[in-house]
């Protein structure tokens, strides 16, 4: 398999989700997961395998795009229409593609394990995110 193929303008959050809104610290795309950098204050593309630790557990998902220094919201719980299908039943991860989503097969040697959250339908992903520290 693969990291889900997420169209971002068909990226809704919904009525159940909790937000926060930040600055983007560089390009992101609406679907993609994201941390908050303790150092910038801004929020950036989180990686599972990433040599920056605070990047290996995902803060939320992003609810608009966004360029450096712009504004965006994010989604940290709550459904949120994902604008890719998914599994129902299914638990889905933060990728070592900086800012991806995958699902549990996709699990490989080296990367952090963050759980993003649990599929509802084939479009909404329940958010409830986890990351207990274990690497692979």
């Amino acid at each position: 398999m693969a990291d889900l193929s997420i169209t971002a303008a068909n990226v809704v959050a919904g009525s159940n989700a909790v937000k926060k809104s930040g600055v983007g610290g560089e390009v992101i795309a609406a679907g993609k997961t994201v941390y908050l950098s303790s150092t910038t204050k801004k929020w950036m593309l989180a990686d599972s395998n990433s040599a920056t630790a605070e990047a290996k557990k995902a803060g939320g998902i992003a609810l608009n795009g966004c360029a450096l220094d712009q504004p965006i919201v994010v989604q940290t719980a709550g459904d949120i229409t994902i604008g890719a299908t998914l599994t129902a039943g299914s638990p889905y991860y933060l990728s070592e593609t900086p800012g991806g989503i995958q699902p549990a097969a996709d699990l490989a040697s080296g990367e952090n394990v963050c759980l993003l959250g649990l599929a509802k339908s084939a479009t909404v992903l329940s958010i409830d995110i986890q990351s207990p520290g274990v690497t692979l």
